[in-house]
């Protein structure tokens, strides 16, 4: 199959059917191993990096197609928008042949049954190759065009961070690197960091962030050292501060609300197996990956699909010692990871998400015992979500103190810390430690 059209797709997935590019991607390459018998690894390459490339800059490459069309392209032929998008960018991002990445496009129109449209895509990218520089200049006092970033969540970032959105917005598009979590129960961090030498694996640590590892280069899970026994996980080195930040003590029961799909949760039994852990998520399939992930380390605990919130549905009345609240929130924290949220978070109501976290917190600590401690999470960097929303939980709740967090990672807030995209190689991430009275 032509790597363009299965990119254009998988985003036609996420642009007209919100999908997630995780999930859109997964179901691409899984149908390609059906077809092929294996996973081809350039053409399954290839089609990851379209597919981020152009989630990454598609206000940008949006920009461009403008200036290169004399009248729009009418809504329902937003296939073809994406198929001059993908064009754009393999011209402008990726060092292939001019002549292959046009050629290649193009031929994807009839593949989607729009032959007349070939000529008018071929018309398009051969003007940008001709007019590209001045094109580009045109871009310069464009300001959704140089940040690749759409006007609504570019406002958020301005107000949010007037001194720092600038930095934000370039971590942003920015490739996250690949991080990843050593089983400390099982060996250091400098052991393991051998074991990468020795295998030919480029790696550092992580300041501030005890088991944290950042590969020079992402590799297959497959040929890191150890990875089928458990001596190493995949996640964001931000993430990786939950486990300590809870601090889960011997035999306590812990509650690991919105678990899936499993991260902080086999960090926390990696930092104290000893503990009564209960994992819950309002979605079996995301239950499934959790699962994986604790089998692949030798850990249990008890799973419980329900909505958080609900405690009628899961919690026995036994007080709880500490609770894990990693909140759905907007995500804007890693847009460097997820590119799609540029365009997914567009429709997104923000009060919303707002409200369900409140309705979490209120929930949740209810069934905290007193002294007990619940740590506050979101991969956001939006006041709104985060130190907004534990100041409105104070103010209404009398029994609830906050544990400052001192640390050497991430800005002091009003409550809690705030991570930026980029800083120390970590994800946007927000903490926040409060304690029962």
């Amino acid at each position: 199959m032509n790597v363009r059209l299965q990119a254009l797709n998988t985003l036609l997935q996420v642009v007209q059917h919100n999908h997630s590019l995780d999930a859109a991607l997964d179901k691409a390459l899984k149908g390609q191993q059906v077809k092929k018998g294996a996973y081809d690894g350039a053409h399954s390459g290839l089609l990851k990096e379209l597919c981020y490339g152009v989630l990454r800059w598609w206000p940008r490459l949006e920009a461009i197609e403008k200036r290169l069309l004399d009248k729009p392209l009418a809504a329902k032929h937003q296939d073809l928008r994406l198929l001059i998008w993908l064009g754009i960018y393999q011209l402008e991002y990726l060092r292939i042949a001019d002549h292959a990445a046009i050629s290649e496009t193009v031929a994807c129109a009839q593949a989607i049954k729009k032959q007349w449209a070939k000529g008018l895509i071929n018309a398009i990218l051969r003007r940008f190759q001709r007019e590209r520089e001045q094109i580009l200049a045109s871009l310069n006092t464009d300001l959704i065009a140089t940040t690749a970033h759409p006007a609504g969540l570019l406002t958020q970032f301005q107000q949010a961070w007037p001194n720092n959105w600038q930095e934000i917005v370039v971590a942003n598009n920015a490739r996250a690197p690949m991080s990843l979590r050593v089983n400390q129960r099982l060996l250091t961090r400098d052991e393991y960091l051998s074991r990468l030498q020795q295998a030919g694996i480029a790696a550092v640590a992580v300041a501030h962030v005890e088991p944290a590892i950042s590969l020079d280069d992402p590799c297959a899970v497959e040929t890191l050292p150890g990875f089928a026994e458990g001596m190493v996980s995949v996640q964001d080195a931000a993430a990786q501060l939950a486990a300590n930040l809870l601090a889960p003590q011997p035999g306590e029961c812990i509650v690991d609300a919105c678990a899936a799909p499993g991260g902080k949760t086999c960090h926390l039994l990696e930092h104290e197996p000893g503990i009564d852990l209960i994992a819950i998520d309002n979605k079996a399939r995301r239950l499934q990956r959790l699962e994986e992930n604790l089998q692949r380390l030798g850990f249990s605990c008890q799973q419980i699909v329900a909505d958080a919130s609900d405690t009628a549905s899961w919690w026995d009345g036994r007080p709880v010692d500490r609770i894990l609240l990693d909140a759905p929130c907007s995500g804007s924290g890693v847009i460097r990871r997820h590119p799609d949220i540029k365009w997914l978070r567009q429709s997104v109501d923000l009060r919303e998400l707002i409200a369900t976290q409140g309705q979490l917190l209120r929930a949740l600590w209810q069934t905290l015992k007193p002294g007990g401690v619940l740590l506050y999470a979101t991969c956001s960097i939006l006041a709104e979500e985060n130190q907004g929303q534990i100041a409105r939980f104070l103010g209404e709740t009398a029994d609830a103190e906050e544990i400052p967090i001192k640390a050497a990672w991430g800005c002091p807030m009003q409550h809690g810390r705030t991570i930026l995209p980029g800083e120390k190689g970590m994800d946007g991430f927000y903490y926040a430690r409060l304690r029962k009275v």
